[in-house]
């Protein structure tokens, strides 16, 4: 497809009026943004506003787009798309996800087409909405074209090979391939509240409570499991590999991310990413970035990695980044209902669909084979699993609702 600027007329979109909980989540205050506390916990009212300005709020750099922008297309008019919740008989519609759910972004794209996209709690098409955990699959995508690039000799190597100050250190003696398989086997409790190993982390990073890059993670010591035997979900893994991977391709983040992904994918805006004391992104979460760009992430993924047929994250890695490595994170595995590649989840035993997931509903579900991608974006409550369990209804039920009918 033909790369240019995106025509102004794209800026629009179709807002809803409504949104569940506007009192609880500060809307008499137009969504003041404030912190959150050390554990990620409330108050409420200050999540909307933060979530779409993370980065006035912590140090960040910036991600820079490039001179083009890769177009979209909108469809002339927005697909019925109804899906099925809980096995209840009765479809839902597009209308009564928003309504269930704190969702502030909604975008359904197929191929370059945009199929609906929808704002809610007064935010825009021009906010940066935080990922969230979704910035631990941009890591991974970084770390393919890094060994690409031979910067990364293998990814069988240890982190200590990378980052000196891990040397002797348990992290330090973990390879690259299990920490982007989150089989470390390293002790680390992740439960989102105040006083768990999630929280001494966020302190130690976007906070800035410490002196950033290899002391973010020095007071994680204890491994639980040999390495590769076991998934379990850290925070802490992501880190120490964003640490090996600036160290490899000795520069920012942000600038590799920019020069490697964002300026050849054609992102319409400037996103950020959120950064330590000593000035090192923080790997496992902290990405700010437009809705439409979340959606063109998503693209290159299900596109293989590649753009206008011009290849940006090598193919083969993009098929190990949404297969399972071992047996252990095979979907069912991993967990009970997902599985996991590099840094992505594995969402469906049968079928290639992944997904990148962030805390509070930050998702993006991909199809590789009908290049259908579905990216929101929420301030939804810690641990809500209800509200995962409907996005996942409503990816199923618009692959159902947009299938060709014979």
């Amino acid at each position: 497809m033909k790369r240019s600027l995106i025509f102004t007329s794209l800026l629009l979109s179709s807002a809803c009026l409504a949104a569940p909980d506007e009192t609880a989540l500060g809307k008499a205050e137009g969504y003041p943004v404030c912190a959150l506390t050390k554990g990620g916990t409330g108050p409420d009212r200050c999540l909307v506003g933060l979530f779409s300005h993370f980065d006035e709020v912590y140090p960040a750099r910036k991600v820079a787009r490039g001179a083009e922008v890769h177009a979209l297309r909108r469809a002339p008019a927005e697909p019925p798309i109804a899906y099925w919740y809980q096995g209840q008989g009765q479809a839902r519609s597009l209308e009564a996800f928003l309504d269930r759910t704190r969702t502030t972004g909604l975008l359904i794209l197929q191929g370059d087409t945009i199929l609906v996209e929808r704002y809610l709690y007064d935010r825009t098409a021009q906010h940066r909405f935080q990922s969230q955990s979704m910035a631990k699959t941009v890591v991974a995508m970084l770390v393919g074209i890094a060994v690409s690039e031979g910067l990364i000799k293998s990814i069988d190597d240890r982190a200590e090979r990378y980052v000196a100050e891990l040397r002797g250190s348990p992290y330090g003696e973990t390879s690259l391939r299990h920490l982007l398989t989150m089989s470390s086997g390293m002790k680390f409790q992740e439960e989102y509240s105040e006083t768990d190993d999630n929280a001494t982390l966020n302190g130690k990073t976007y906070r800035q409570e410490g002196r950033g890059g290899a002391d973010t993670v020095a007071e994680f010591r204890t491994r639980e499991n040999p390495p590769g035997t076991k998934f379990h979900y850290a925070s802490a893994d992501t880190q120490v590999l964003a640490l090996a991977l600036r160290a490899a391709v000795g520069k920012p983040l942000a600038e590799y991310l920019s020069e490697k992904i964002w300026q050849p994918m054609g992102a319409e805006a400037d996103a950020t990413w959120l950064i330590d004391a000593g000035g090192y992104e923080v790997g496992y979460v902290g990405l700010n970035c437009t809705l439409r760009d979340w959606g063109r992430l998503g693209l290159l993924l299900a596109n293989g990695g590649a753009i206008d047929g011009r290849q940006i994250v090598p193919a083969d890695w993009v098929r190990a980044m949404t297969t399972p490595d071992a047996p252990h994170l095979r979907v069912g595995s991993a967990s009970r209902s997902s599985g996991y590649g590099y840094q992505t989840w594995l969402i469906d035993e049968k079928e290639p669909y992944f997904a990148l997931l962030g805390i509070r509903g930050q998702a993006i579900f991909v199809d590789p084979k009908t290049k259908l991608v579905m990216v929101v974006t929420a301030v939804n409550n810690l641990n809500d699993f209800p509200a995962r369990i409907e996005q996942y209804s409503l990816f199923y039920g618009a692959l159902y609702s947009l299938k060709p009918k014979t």
